[in-house]
């Protein structure tokens, strides 16, 4: 498909010397790309395509135009073993990609990417990665490139970590976050995948120390049944515990954002702000009963749930209702829990992970389970559902004795 030569040209430069380019010729259409390199024509073997003894730091230079001929054959090579045919220019854009991890440190990118968060109202992600990038250059100098990230310095980063007692889930969040950030900088042709460090260095490996623990049926009818009556403050975290497990484990930050608008007829039709997808949710009975006590409030604002207090809030003031908000409301799940005699901590996050495990209990299959929670990825609703499964094959064991 193409050939490819180190060659001397013909023609001198201003100081006499003749210039070094690499020339690929493809379709009978030729380029040269300039090495930055000159020499007088006796310094040249012209056959070998090599400086002879006679240049200075000869053995250098050789090797340097040596790896430099062999990743662009690699570049060629790359373009075969997938089939597909390329252009001059698309050589060229791959042959200079290496030099595109200069052009912008981590840190700027990085920066430059959480305001973008910000200014797309994405409040929550921002935080998150504002915070693992203020953790990471705790370690690191701010005017690393991506071509530093090795293996090794993330390995560094993890030992760090573990010093200041973070937990497994912990370091996977930071480690995930890096991981994102390298990926979109290769994106945006600010990184070179031949310099990515995830190959070696496995994010995967960072098992989870905290088991996702479900409530069974029975538990979730006994908050079901929790009469409140003595308990007026535990009201609302009652109510959205049930609210959300019997809306395909509705996330707190959708049930905030949840308007009256969004109820039509028998349905709760809402886009999942994580994944964006839509969905229509039929209304249960249970659900019905906490729309209806919510009605009767007759509040002003636009929402079904009394969290965000006015309409026109901006994103930073509604994450910041939010975290404060879901502080509260994961201290009266505990309470309630308590109260319930039910063993384990809850928070607003076992309602989600309930609704999935006691469907898949029942015998939903997973694909099911997967559309219904708005997950993209079947693989998602595979790792909520791991512990369960592991649970049914022990029990299906016993059954051999």
């Amino acid at each position: 498909m193409a050939t490819i030569k180190i060659i001397q040209k013909q023609k001198p430069l201003s100081n006499g010397l003749y210039p070094i380019f690499l020339r690929i010729i493809k379709d009978r259409k030729t380029k040269l790309i300039s090495l930055n390199i000159a020499c007088d024509k006796e310094n040249w073997n012209e056959n070998k395509s090599i400086f002879r003894k006679n240049f200075p730091n000869y053995i250098q230079y050789n090797n340097s135009i040596t790896n430099i001929k062999s990743r662009a054959e690699k570049i060629v090579s790359d373009f075969l073993s997938t089939g597909e045919d390329f252009t001059l220019k698309e050589f060229d854009e791959q042959f200079f990609n290496f030099k595109h991890d200069k052009k912008i440190t981590v840190a700027d990118f990085w920066g430059q990417h959480i305001t973008e968060l910000i200014e797309s109202n994405r409040i929550g992600n921002s935080k998150y990665y504002r915070e693992t990038m203020k953790s990471f250059f705790n370690v690191f100098d701010g005017d690393l490139f991506f071509k530093d990230i090795t293996p090794n310095v993330l390995s560094t980063y993890e030992v760090y970590l573990r010093g200041r007692n973070n937990s497994e889930n912990g370091i996977s969040a930071r480690m995930r976050a890096i991981r994102s950030i390298y990926n979109k900088a290769i994106a945006k042709g600010f990184a070179s995948q031949e310099n990515y460090p995830f190959k070696a260095y496995k994010v995967s490996k960072l098992k989870s120390a905290v088991n996702k623990r479900a409530l069974s049926i029975k538990d979730v009818q006994k908050i079901k049944d929790f009469d409140t009556s003595q308990h007026p403050k535990l009201v609302d975290a009652k109510n959205y515990f049930l609210f959300s497990y019997f809306t395909r484990g509705m996330n707190f930050y959708d049930m905030m954002n949840l308007t009256w608008d969004d109820i039509i007829e028998d349905k709760i039709v809402y886009v999942r702000r994580k994944t964006g997808g839509r969905l229509r949710i039929k209304i249960l009975e249970p659900v019905q009963q906490i729309l209806d006590h919510y009605k009767s409030q007759n509040r002003s604002t636009k929402y079904v749930f009394p969290i965000l207090l006015k309409d026109g809030l901006s994103a930073l003031q509604i994450e910041y209702r939010k975290e404060k908000t879901i502080q509260i409301y994961n201290k009266q799940l505990k309470e309630i829990g308590n109260l319930c005699n039910i063993n384990g901590t809850i928070t607003s996050y076992v309602a989600r992970h309930s609704f999935a495990t006691n469907l898949k209990q029942k015998g939903v299959s997973t694909d099911i389970i997967s559309e219904a929670m708005g997950h993209q990825n079947i693989a998602v609703t595979q790792a909520y559902l791991k512990e369960l499964e592991d649970e049914v094959i022990d029990d299906a064991m016993s059954n051999l004795l």
